[in-house]
């Protein structure tokens, strides 16, 4: 780094997401690392954009959003939740689900505020913490079915803790959190007076007889939770980065204070667009959920004819194997080798780890054509020949 660089930048390197994608560039491989489908959006979306656009929706939008878009975005929290939200006082659109959480995190933590962390974890988490001035505590979740140890979230918690970071559906894991385990993490919140900042970007890929929870719904979490979204996961079109943020009054004033001076607002017409998207409503959410259980059976299948153990993931569009019967202790080495001499990219968690912790496995994404897909099981095949 330039030596007038802020310290606050100190410890940060280039995310795994541009390492692992430069190498694939320049081995050609198949990326099935970085989270971003290599389909196009629906069409009734993108017809919808470029409407917006051709009837002069070009400038700002209010720095809060849309109002469609937030009263669109509360009739599908209030049709999954069961539960009504103020779209005038309670919602915060924002450039992406990235952007809602550093806006979050700025507005509610404080110098030397100790922040609860679920590893493996997004990687913009710790960052954002540090950045505010907080400190990061890590709680692992434990492989291979990535399980909570709630003695040692309690273990974890000092006088300084002021918050939790929940992701569910989990990336990179794909765990669901159960409504056992959300009431067991309320029940510690509401002992130690703590907020909890849910990231649920994924809640609309849930598959099997599993069922997202919004932990903001449990009895007396409303008023110490901020529920992060996003719809670039829901309609595949991650580039056009329209979040959200969902949060009662008091937190939503203190969002909005740091949103306006980041981004101001998101881009204009493809908050219009969100709005028709939001409002295709149950039947298209059906079809996706179709689309994309089909994509993580075909993976699944893959990975297994490889020689990997594979638990099919709960939620989200990604995979994680284990790569230790194939003789590799190092997942950073093993997706090194996957990507120059197989042809295959994947992310290497120890990255979500703020140790560097192996797990022994690695993360593979299934948001993919099924001729991509079946291109890599095809390269793949060779991973039983190495000596």
């Amino acid at each position: 780094m330039h030596p007038k660089s802020a310290n606050r930048l100190a410890g940060f390197g280039t995310s795994i997401f541009s390492e692992i994608s430069a190498l694939a560039a320049r081995y050609q491989a198949i990326n099935l690392g970085q989270g971003f489908p290599d389909f196009a959006g629906p069409a009734f979306l993108k017809d919808a954009a470029c409407s917006a656009i051709n009837a002069d929706l070009n400038q700002y939008a209010p720095s809060t959003g849309l109002p469609t878009l937030r009263a669109a975005i509360a009739r599908t929290w209030e049709r999954h939740s069961k539960v009504s939200v103020d779209p005038d006082a309670e919602i915060t659109v924002t450039s992406g689900a990235t952007e809602a959480m550093f806006a979050t995190i700025m507005a509610l933590i404080n110098p030397g505020d100790e922040v609860l962390i679920f590893e493996p974890f997004y990687d913009s988490y710790p960052p954002n913490v540090l950045m505010a001035g907080g400190i990061p505590r890590y709680i692992r979740l434990h492989e291979p079915r990535w399980e909570v140890d709630f003695a040692q979230v309690r273990a974890a918690i000092t006088p300084q803790t002021k918050a939790i970071i929940l992701n569910t559906p989990h990336n990179p894991t794909g765990k669901v959190w159960s409504r056992t385990e959300l009431s067991q993490l309320a029940a510690i919140a509401i002992e130690h007076d703590l907020l909890v900042i849910s990231d649920e970007v994924y809640d609309r890929l849930v598959f099997e007889d599993y069922q997202h929870c919004s932990i903001a719904t449990l009895p007396d979490m409303w008023e110490r939770t901020v529920t992060i979204s996003s719809t670039g996961k829901t309609f595949s079109v991650t580039g056009w980065k329209i979040g959200y943020a969902i949060a009662p009054n008091s937190l939503t004033e203190a969002i909005r204070r740091v949103h306006q001076f980041v981004t101001f607002a998101s881009a204009t017409p493809l908050q219009a667009a969100a709005v028709v998207g939001l409002n295709a409503g149950e039947p298209y959410e059906r079809q996706l959920l179709q689309f994309y259980n089909a994509r993580r059976e075909q993976l699944v299948k893959v990975l297994r004819d490889a020689g990997l153990y594979v638990l099919p993931p709960q939620g989200t569009y990604f995979v994680m194997a284990d790569i230790r019967d194939l003789g590799w202790d190092n997942d950073a080495e093993f997706c090194r080798y996957l990507i120059s001499e197989i042809g295959v990219a994947a992310i290497p968690p120890s990255a979500f780890y703020h140790d560097g912790y192996q797990s022994g496995m690695v993360r593979f994404c299934f948001a993919k054509k099924p001729e991509t897909i079946a291109a890599a099981a095809e390269k793949l095949k060779q991973l039983g020949s190495r000596s």
